[in-house]
């Protein structure tokens, strides 16, 4: 005999080793990706970190060195200037003094000094002796600059130079005769002994020698004219008004400003990052990190970025995001790769030893699937380990042995449950039968209708209806018993049959209740009791008797709907000796007496709320407007509405109502 029938699934498709294996690998890769998500941000922020770091230092030692080169210019510039003033008075002399400067300072590219208009008159209008290397670095040639066409006088930068007070730093520009080489000079006005200034001091240096010495990326060539930002870093010098200085794409030095390049972009970061370098701060902007994307040329980058000190000048290194997410990249990469192959040592190995551990599981399994068919005997396998597959294999023969004893109690149990159901079975429909079953009861009267149901919510119940007439006199009477199932069925057997003897010789429903009480207090060692409602209905006059003994008051549909005044007596079989009140009341014509047990209004539904008394009184308006308050729609209707209410819920108590509706004469 199967206890179970296993579904129809086919083979399985993996063992419980491949099951364990894949979920422990699975683990594993969650665990070590977790792990290594959090490792590579580590090392990501560290990677910018000390990608800043790097920069800055880098920065700095390239800041020193061009200005150790503008430093020794200035020096050299001002140092001359003593010189050149006590020596006003001798202008052949200016020309080996410019000669000197060049000579003594190989980084400076040319020099010369510039008097006022006529200065010197027998030099003529212009006098500007000027001393330039040439492009092999080992000679020095003299110039004499300066005539109609190359009138310095009416240069901006003389102009302002003879109104400084000390020397400066000139704005880029190119040399006034190749209109190619960019240059700055460091300009110093010449004094007399009136102290009035009579030329200005001009040592040059060639921006290209000077970055192109220092800031020296492998790629960054001044000569690059293909260049394209994603290709390469790149060191990028601008003056206080974002003029190019240096830049890998020589065709923009001093002819292009990086704000028209930031705004023709439409790059926020770009021009943030102008800003920054103009105004003379030090800092890093990253791309990532920062509020605004910095991209130029297209290219998303990162840059570091420091002033010159007695320049207004400001340097640059800008690198493509891409070098520094690469590292990045690879320290992913080399992370996935471990992991990947930590994971396939374990997947073997693992997969080995929990293959070789399940062997007596798949035995077991194996057995179980002959259990399961019904072959209580079947051998199982021997286990030679101490743990819990060998604590599963006694317990599985202890569940062999438990299930042969278990079939024959179910057997026997089955034998006599079928009988106690057959018995149930026969007490319910001896139950059904004491109760009035014939509606309508009494079809050759006109003055009267009636219609009852009861519901038990077991098989038996313990609520009771009944009724008869005698004497033109309807005796009814509604109850509920204490408890419920075969107890307070027998409970209420008891009462009907004392209600129909008690009221066979006795009209008024007080004594007859006085009298059921007195019975049922005797010898009642279980405690039960029943509350109950016996009414005496004069079908001649319409006027009602009744006694309440705890019960539920009925409703009256007529005129209205309103419940019938009934004091609170005891329930019958509490007290002995208890004295019952008995109450009166005329009952008009067409109006229905709704008798009922607590199984209507307290029906519970799946969230526990009750059916409610206003509910009931609500169907029962309901009704009277409608005018099918008769005995039967009424009761029909009401049985609707608490099952609606209800729902799916299980019936918690027996449920029994009595509709009596007095017609009068005809």
């Amino acid at each position: 005999m199967r206890l179970w029938k296993k579904k129809d699934r086919g083979p399985y498709p993996k063992t419980f080793a491949k099951r364990l294996t894949w979920r422990i690998m699975v683990t594993l890769f969650c665990v070590m990706s977790v792990v290594s998500l959090i490792i590579f941000g580590i090392a990501w922020a560290m990677v910018y970190a000390q990608a800043y770091l790097l920069t800055d230092r880098v920065l700095e030692s390239k800041r020193m060195k061009i200005e150790r080169v503008l430093s020794e210019t200035y020096v050299a510039a001002v140092n001359t200037v003593p010189d050149i003033e006590n020596s006003l008075n001798r202008p052949d002399r200016m020309k080996d003094i410019m000669r000197r400067i060049v000579e003594l300072n190989p980084d400076v590219r040319s020099c010369g000094i510039s008097f006022r208009e006529n200065y010197y008159p027998e030099k003529g209008r212009w006098y500007c002796p000027y001393a330039q290397r040439t492009d092999s670095d080992s000679i020095v040639v003299m110039k004499s600059i300066g005539g109609a066409k190359q009138d310095y006088l009416k240069s901006e930068w003389f102009t302002e130079a003879l109104k400084a007070k000390e020397g400066y730093w000139s704005k880029p520009f190119f040399d006034g005769r190749d209109k190619k080489t960019a240059l700055v000079a460091y300009l110093v006005p010449i004094r007399d002994e009136r102290d009035s200034t009579v030329a200005v001091l001009g040592v040059d240096l060639t921006l290209d020698r000077l970055f192109a010495r220092h800031l020296n990326l492998e790629s960054d060539s001044s000569s690059n004219k293909g260049w394209t930002a994603e290709d390469e870093l790149y060191y990028m010098v601008i003056d206080s008004a974002g003029t190019y200085l240096r830049h890998p794409d020589a065709t923009r030095i001093i002819k292009e400003n990086f704000f028209d390049y930031a705004k023709g972009a439409s790059c926020s970061g770009a021009e943030e990052l102008g800003r920054k370098m103009t105004k003379g701060e030090k800092g890093y902007m990253d791309s990532d990190a920062d509020d605004k994307e910095l991209v130029i040329e297209g290219e998303e980058v990162n840059a570091s970025y420091l002033p010159f000190e007695h320049t207004p000048w400001s340097i640059a290194l800008v690198i493509p995001t891409f070098f520094i997410n690469l590292f990045s990249y690879l320290l992913g990469g080399f992370l996935l790769f471990f992991i990947l192959l930590g994971l396939i040592v374990v997947f073997f190995a693992g997969r080995r030893g929990i293959k070789k551990v399940s062997r007596p599981l798949r035995q077991l399994a194996s057995s179980a699937d002959e259990v399961a068919k019904g072959n209580f005997n079947t051998q199982l396998p021997v286990v030679t380990t101490h743990d819990e597959i060998h604590q599963l294999r006694d317990s599985f023969e202890n569940m062999q042995q438990s299930l042969t004893r278990y079939i024959q109690e179910l057997q026997e149990t089955t034998a006599q449950k079928a009988s106690m159901e057959s018995e149930l079975k026969i007490a319910h429909d001896i139950q059904m039968s004491m109760l009035p079953k014939t509606f309508p009861p009494y079809p050759q009267r006109h003055d009267i209708d009636i219609y009852g149901s009861l519901t038990p919510a077991k098989g038996v119940g313990g609520d009771l209806f009944d009724f008869y007439i005698r004497d033109e006199k309807l005796f009814f009477c509604i109850g509920d018993v204490s408890g419920k199932g075969v107890p307070a069925s027998l409970y209420m057997a008891v009462t009907r049959s004392l209600f129909r003897n008690i009221s066979a010789h006795e009209n008024e429903p007080g004594a007859i209740v006085d009298a059921l009480n007195e019975s049922m207090t005797e010898s009642n060692d279980t405690n039960m009791f029943v509350t109950a409602f016996v009414g005496v209905l004069d079908l001649a006059t319409g006027m009602l008797s009744y006694c309440n003994a705890g019960h539920d008051a009925p409703l009256l549909v007529g005129r209205d709907v309103g419940c019938l005044s009934c004091d609170p007596n005891l329930p019958i079989g509490v007290i002995q000796d208890y004295r019952f009140t008995q109450q009166e009341a005329s009952i008009d014509h067409g109006t229905t007496i709704f008798l009922f047990t607590d199984g209507l209004n307290e029906a519970e539904d799946s969230q526990h709320a009750q059916f409610g008394d206003l509910r009931i009184m609500s169907v029962a308006k309901r009704l009277l407007s409608e005018g099918t308050h008769q005995p039967t729609p009424m009761i029909e209707q009401m049985t609707a509405a608490v099952h609606a209410f209800v729902g799916d819920a299980e019936q918690s108590d027996d449920l029994t109502m009595l509709a009596i509706q007095y017609k009068g004469e005809d």
